[in-house]
């Protein structure tokens, strides 16, 4: 059973559904940690409703929020890091620390409407500006490219006529990021678990 970390800033509906699909069985990990880079968020009350240990370690002002960050980490023994949320860029002492066990969901199908510049409603805004009729949401890993990162799950979701991105964010976000986060984390726990498993076997031939 893999030991999850979840990094937030803000309301924290993916660290619910992550939090849903842990408490049905449907993941084979347990979150042992949720972290935020803000104080006062709602995800916060989430983890504390679920009995999650949690944690703040602001980013601004703090030039230690890495070595924070990483330390933190290694006192709960995280196996799989996942960005829900997570408005901070991490940094390459951090994403080398844990190569190929961050995993981050984005608001759109990837390559479009990524990278610098591209989180919360201002994806939505530009795909409704380039008046795409389709949209989504990647899960993919994290690492020193933002939103640059091997993709794992994709989802995609219409776009309707009349469409603000507050409504397309609400749509993305029920139909697609609740519902391909949860997959990644269940996919990953369970390939992890095989890879250990045959690792296992064949120490003991």
């Amino acid at each position: 059973m893999l030991n999850i970390a979840v990094l937030v800033s803000g309301g924290g509906s993916n660290l619910q559904a992550l939090i849903d699909a842990a408490e049905a069985g449907k993941i084979d990990g347990r979150i042992v940690t949720v972290v935020s880079d803000r104080a006062g968020v709602f995800a916060l009350e989430r983890a504390k409703t679920h009995g999650i240990p949690w944690t703040v370690i602001p980013t601004k002002g703090n030039p230690d929020f890495d070595k924070q960050l990483l330390a933190h980490l290694k006192d709960h023994q995280v196996d799989l890091v996942v960005l829900a949320g997570f408005l901070s860029i991490l940094s390459d002492e951090v994403i080398d620390a844990f190569a190929m066990k961050i995993i981050n969901v984005h608001p759109s199908l990837i390559p479009s409407f990524c990278g610098g510049g591209y989180y919360g409603l201002r994806v939505h805004q530009a795909a409704l500006d380039y008046g795409v009729k389709v949209t989504g949401a990647t899960v993919h890993y994290v690492n020193n490219v933002v939103d640059g990162g091997e993709i794992i799950l994709q989802k995609a979701v219409a776009v309707q006529s009349g469409d603000t991105p507050q409504s397309l964010q609400k749509r993305v976000m029920e139909e697609a990021e609740w519902i391909i986060l949860p997959e990644a984390v269940a996919k990953i726990c369970e390939e992890r678990d095989v890879k250990h498993a045959k690792t296992c076997a064949d120490q003991r031939i």
